[in-house]
């Protein structure tokens, strides 16, 4: 943001001389200095007026060339410059780098803008977040009421609160915290398959290539895609994912709201033959839930643990100091195609419980660890990361 230099009507100056002169130059900078001066009237580098007491900068007059000098414009060069160098008046030269780092502006931090800078921002931000409000709330619900009527005096919560309480018997049931671990412990205890998995937003956008999406919309929205294990476009792996599904024991599925999780849940499914009301479904977050609830301590006690995925080391370490007890480790995991490898290797591990925190490849690596070994896994998710920063704990 430019700024601008004011001059307070009150600074005396020289033979009380009154500079009332505005400018309106983004920045001001000082002349060069010769080797004599001139005094002359005060100007501010500052964003606010100045009052009198304020740090003010003199500015510099040269002084005119003596009468037979030759015009810098003429001045004949005598020999050639160096490089990096600049010549001064009487021969002397001066490295660039200083006359650079001189000009260089200072950067401006946020906590030392003006007040009245900081106000702008802050009422911007206000109002765009009003009108975001208004077009995404309250417009809706003006459309939707008819023109002779007055609504009574309600708030937009209350009206989507009563709206929703009339949607309840259309709604899937979902299996709760409690349901999900006696079943984990149940299928430990007797030896038999068991996998959950959760949607997010990454599973979701690979699900939706080609079906909902074209290449192009998924390479923009899902910039985070080869992150979590998916370099679009991967149609493979869209299919292996489907399979995944159909295959998972339980299928956690958002409940966010927000544009690439549960708006984009059904279409998907839908688009890929996926038939929700044939899934056990439960919450996409019902991992951290387990930690919440105090169940994941519970749990992991007493099972021979397989932990797969990139923080695979790092988390061993922090169970092992709770006591858990590590079977194995595979570790990295990269990518969707590395599933069959991963797969492979927990072959040879005899465990209990996976862990698996591999991104978009954890649904498929969970699904096939339990339909092909007849084990429990767990998407564990970034929880994994959270657990060995210290952020949560067993």
């Amino acid at each position: 943001m430019s700024r601008s230099a004011r001059v307070s009507p009150g600074v005396t100056v020289q033979a009380n001389r009154v500079l009332l002169t505005k400018v309106r130059q983004p920045s001001v900078t000082t002349s060069k200095v010769q080797s004599q001066t001139t005094e002359a009237p005060i100007k501010s580098t500052s964003g606010a007026g100045v009052g009198v007491g304020a740090v003010q900068k003199p500015i510099v007059k040269r002084k005119p060339a003596a009468s037979g000098a030759v015009p810098s414009a003429a001045r004949p060069i005598t020999g050639p410059r160096q490089q990096g160098t600049k010549r001064r008046a009487g021969g002397k030269k001066r490295p660039l780098a200083g006359r650079q780092n001189r000009r260089r502006r200072k950067t401006v931090a946020p906590a030392q803008l003006p007040a009245e800078h900081r106000q702008y921002h802050d009422n911007a931000f206000s109002a765009g977040y009003e009108l975001g409000k208004y077009e995404g709330g309250e417009h809706m619900l003006e459309q939707a009421l008819p023109l002779q009527l007055l609504l009574p005096e309600v708030s937009l919560q209350e009206v989507i609160a009563l709206g929703a309480s009339q949607l309840v018997p259309r709604c899937l049931p979902l299996l709760g915290v409690h349901e999900v671990y006696g079943e984990m412990e149940q299928a430990i205890h007797e030896r038999r398959p068991c996998s959950i998995v959760r949607l997010g937003d990454g599973e979701l956008l690979t699900l939706a290539q080609d079906v909902i999406y074209d290449a192009g919309t998924i390479s923009r929205e899902g910039t985070f895609l080869p992150y979590a294990g998916v370099v679009p476009p991967d149609l493979e792996a869209r299919e292996q994912l489907v399979q995944a599904i159909r295959g998972a024991g339980i299928v956690g599925v958002p409940q966010s709201r927000r544009k690439h999780f549960h708006p984009l849940l059904h279409a998907v499914l839908r688009a890929n033959h996926i038939d929700l009301g044939q899934l056990r479904l439960t919450s996409s977050t019902v991992n951290y839930a387990l930690q919440q609830s105090g169940l994941l301590s519970r749990l992991l006690a007493g099972k021979n643990l397989l932990i797969i995925g990139n923080t695979a080391p790092a988390l061993v370490h922090v169970l092992a100091q709770h006591g858990c007890t590590i079977s194995g480790m595979i570790t990295p995991v990269r990518g969707v195609k590395d599933v069959d490898r991963v797969v492979q290797e927990a072959h040879g591990v005899h465990f209990d419980l996976a862990l698996v925190s591999a991104g978009i490849p954890a649904v498929i690596i969970c699904t096939r660890i339990a339909n092909e070994l007849g084990r429990v896994a767990l998407d564990f998710g970034h929880m994994a990361d959270a657990i060995v920063k210290g952020q949560l704990t067993l």
